[in-house]
Parts: C-alpha cells; structure tokens; sequence
C-alpha cells in the first residue's frame, strides 16, 4: 500500500531511521540518473534544434516538467509504454541497416562477429582491432588492464543497477496487485535485455565507421553529419600541424606518438564526446534521413 521507496522501507523495517536513510539514497540515486538523462536530452536538442549542449538540456528539462507535472505518474507509466515501443524501434532498425551494409547479416549479435562485406575473408572485430592499433590505441578486443575479478563485479553492479532502475522497481507503485507488479516488470527486464544484447554491436558498427571516415580527412571535405555534430560543440577538430587534415590518433601511446611525429603529426586533433556516439551512428553510416530522425526520436524517448 505505500507508493515510494522509503515510505516502504520504512513500514518493512518498522523504523522512521529506516525510511530516513532509504529518502536520503533515493534522493542521490536520483541526482545521479537524472543528470545523465538529462545529459541525453541535451544532446539530442543540441544536435536537431542546432544550439549549444548547455540550452539543450535547459528546453529538454522545460519540456519533461512540463508533462511531468501536469499529467501525474499515471501519465508517465502510459508514457513510458509508448517510449519503450519508439525507443526499441529506433535503437534496433538502424543497427540491422548498418549490420546489412558492413556484413550482410541482419541481426546485429551475429554481424558484430562476422566477415565483412567489402572485404571477404576479414571479420569485423578483426578488422576494428586492426585500425585501432594502426591508429596507437589497444586493440578493440583486448581485456585491458582488469582482471578477471574487476569484470565480474562491475557485471554484477551492472545487473543491480539494472533491477534498480526507475523503470523497473516503479512498476511496483502503478498496478493494483502484486502478480501486475511481476508480470510489468518482466515486460521491462525483456526490454532492456533486447537493448543490453545490442549495445556491442552498436560500439563497434559506430567505432569502425568513425576511424574509416574522419582519420586522416581533409578538413574542408568532412561529411554533413561532422560539420552539424561540431557546431553543438561536441565534436572539437583543431589542426595542430596546418595541414587541413584531422589526424585522429592516440597521442597518449608513447611509441605510436614518436611516429606520429615523423610523419607531421602533432598531436590528437579530434575530441568527440563519448554521448553523441548512438544518436551520431546512423549520420555516419550515411542511412536514410528517416532513420536519422527516428534515432533521434528514440533518443528523446530513452532520455
């Protein structure tokens, strides 16, 4: 019968201590989710209204309490059906098209691994740990520097994470009994399983298309998407050498560094903010307009 988190916890435990500390978590859990959510709105107003990140996020907040408060947690459950049906479609149709250009296999889970179209007899991931090294990075597949200990618990914070979400555990506070509350929820984990099963693929079609397509480009020639991602600031090219060339590489690697600078080069001359990559993926890739503006659409939704 309770309807928030602490005013449950409170009446499990018996204890107003109880409720205190699970307001106090709940209010932190909160500051940090909505930041970056409210992160995400302000890229994709950034991108398609063409202002600067910062008044992205300012209209996005505008716009979420706008609906927020007038419509009720009624309103937000039936919104958050329809955002899951846009949000679904749009992060899933683009990575089939690009699966279908870069290997000729539909399902993106089976292209991450596969030969790729333009060049039979070479896979995918071989191919990205190629360019990624080229370029003085570690190679794409590399384990990195955790062990085997560090992978484990960061899956399971991730899984935690996962059941904590608001998607999830406000599925207790909408429906009238417990047996909806499970079966809601169920619905919510198959959907983010759908989403967390892709994401690799979706890594790696867009790191593959970006180091093929920017590196070692004339400035003056970049693509459309380039030129309208770097006027919300979130795309930085500074040409370091003069040459009117973007060199994109890892200037941190010592070695690879030294050679750089044989060859001219002086310094990284491309920042991309890591938040930009989904909603960019299908520009680069250069799929329909359609679809970019469903990618954007979908964006909206998932922020």
């Amino acid at each position: 019968g309770k309807y928030t988190v602490p005013d449950f916890v409170g009446e499990r435990y018996y204890s107003q201590t109880a409720r205190v500390v699970a307001l106090v978590c709940a209010i932190f859990v909160s500051f940090t989710y909505v930041a970056g959510q409210m992160r995400g709105v302000g890229v994709v107003f950034a991108r398609f209204l063409e202002v600067p990140v910062e008044w992205g996020v300012v209209i996005g907040m505008v716009i979420v309490f706008i609906y927020t408060v007038t419509g009720g947690q009624k309103s937000i459950t039936y919104t958050q059906v329809a955002q899951y049906c846009v949000l679904i479609f749009a992060y899933m149709l683009p990575t089939f098209f690009i699966s279908l250009l870069l290997t000729d296999t539909l399902l993106p889970q089976i292209g991450f691994g596969a030969e790729l179209h333009a060049e039979p007899g070479i896979f995918l991931l071989d191919k990205l740990d190629g360019l990624s090294q080229d370029l003085g990075f570690a190679a794409y597949t590399g384990r990195g520097s955790k062990t085997i200990i560090d992978v484990f618990f960061i899956t399971l914070s991730l899984m935690a994470g996962t059941a904590g979400l608001p998607h999830v555990i406000t599925r207790f506070f909408t429906v009238p009994r417990v047996k909806d509350a499970r079966i809601s929820a169920g619905w919510a984990l198959l959907f983010i399983v759908i989403l967390y099963a892709t994401a690799p693929a979706v890594a790696a079609f867009a790191r593959i298309n970006l180091l093929t397509s920017v590196h070692n480009t004339e400035y003056a020639n970049v693509p459309d998407w380039f030129s309208k991602w770097e006027g919300t600031g979130l795309i930085r090219f500074s040409d370091k050498n003069q040459d009117g060339r973007i060199q994109y590489y890892n200037d941190q690697n010592p070695a690879f560094a030294e050679r750089a600078t044989a060859q001219g080069w002086n310094g990284n001359e491309l920042r991309i903010d890591r938040d930009i990559i989904v909603l960019a993926n299908p520009e680069i890739a250069q799929l329909p307009a359609w679809i970019i503006a469903l990618v954007a659409a979908g964006g909206l939704a998932a922020a």
